[in-house]
């Protein structure tokens, strides 16, 4: 038998946690022949939700699911693990401002990279997916030096999925006929969701659906604004489509992306296509042998490298406004923009 994977996960007894830990000890994740050990973290108040779902898992019998650790200490979390998935995250309450949203968050992700760069297996890879997913994932990376900086994502793959399924819908296919969908900059309102590099059974999207205004008009705004009519409609945040986005976020950077097609992923940004840099910004990327790439050479039209524009504004606010947060760490963060 395989050497278990240590799996951190964060926010564990959540909403979206509660729907992900279950598929990672079912072996969708790595495998169904990769054992794993999971280590759930919690904020101290939800621990007994916790232990109910360690229970849970026990009662599932997965044959894969080699041991469980649960703890509300970050350190023990983080301890020798191989994967740290970053789910759980102070929500934005009624009448928060965003800069304290990202206060609240800055600290908790301070926190947890710091426990990651002293306490995690030398290979550690980093997803971060709650929000505001790209500056936590900043804040995370900043504070764990010691890691390389191509270990940590945010997740953006629950867009990319939306983007995919409102191109398949509309062109009456399933979502197994897009390739080359992509969504560029931050897990936001801002995102710019690129239906214009898209594929429908091979042959370029606008060529297929030949209706440039639905793109523009209706086709964005749906995946922007996503989040917020699933809130509206079921009253609380995507949980379930959320996990199932986890799971293929990290199946695409362990098993890699199929050969002819991409993904997307929020790293820490080169510059590429026009991106700021000193953030984590989402690009397209092909993933072979846990290492991604930005898909290269892609034409842009001035349409396109506006929105990329808009959506970069936006982090590099969100990267002052943590500057300001954080200034007794700050040279961290600045070093790492240069």
């Amino acid at each position: 038998m395989k050497t278990p994977i240590r799996v951190t996960v964060t926010g564990a007894a959540g909403n979206v946690g509660y729907a992900l830990v279950f598929r990672i000890a079912n072996g969708d994740v790595f495998g169904h022949d990769q054992p794993v050990c999971l280590q759930l973290l919690e904020i101290p108040q939800a621990m007994k939700a916790l232990e109910g779902v360690a229970m849970e898992l026990s009662d599932g019998a997965y044959p894969l699911l080699s041991g469980m650790i649960l703890t509300d200490d970050a350190n023990t979390a983080m301890h020798n693990t191989s994967w740290a998935l970053l789910v759980g995250a102070r929500p934005r309450g009624k009448n928060m401002e965003r800069k304290d949203l990202l206060a609240v968050n800055a600290s908790i992700f301070q926190v947890q990279g710091r426990a990651i760069n002293d306490h995690a297996a030398n290979d550690v890879r980093v997803a971060v997916v709650g929000n505001p997913a790209n500056t936590n994932c900043l804040v995370t990376m900043m504070n764990a030096p010691d890691v390389p900086s191509d270990r940590f994502t945010a997740m953006t793959r629950l867009d990319h999925n939306r983007l995919v399924n409102q191109l398949a819908a509309k062109a009456g296919v399933t979502a197994g006929a897009i390739r080359q969908a992509a969504v560029w900059g931050n897990h936001s309102s801002t995102l710019y969701p690129d239906a214009y590099h898209a594929l429908i059974n091979g042959r370029p999207a606008p060529q297929v659906i030949q209706d440039d205004e639905w793109i523009r008009s209706e086709l964005i705004p749906i995946i922007q604004k996503r989040g917020a009519t699933i809130i509206e409609a079921r009253g609380q945040s995507s949980a379930g489509s959320a996990a199932q986005a986890i799971v293929d976020h990290i199946h695409s950077w362990y098993h890699g992306t199929p050969i002819g097609d991409w993904t997307s992923m929020a790293i820490p940004s080169t510059g590429e296509y026009g991106s700021p840099l000193g953030i984590v910004f989402s690009y397209p990327v092909t993933v072979q042998n846990g290492q991604y790439l930005i898909v290269p050479n892609l034409e842009l039209t001035e349409y396109d490298r506006a929105k990329i524009s808009i959506t970069g504004e936006e982090l590099l606010e969100e990267r002052r406004m943590v500057l300001e947060i954080l200034e007794p760490d700050a040279s961290l963060i600045s070093s790492a923009a240069s």
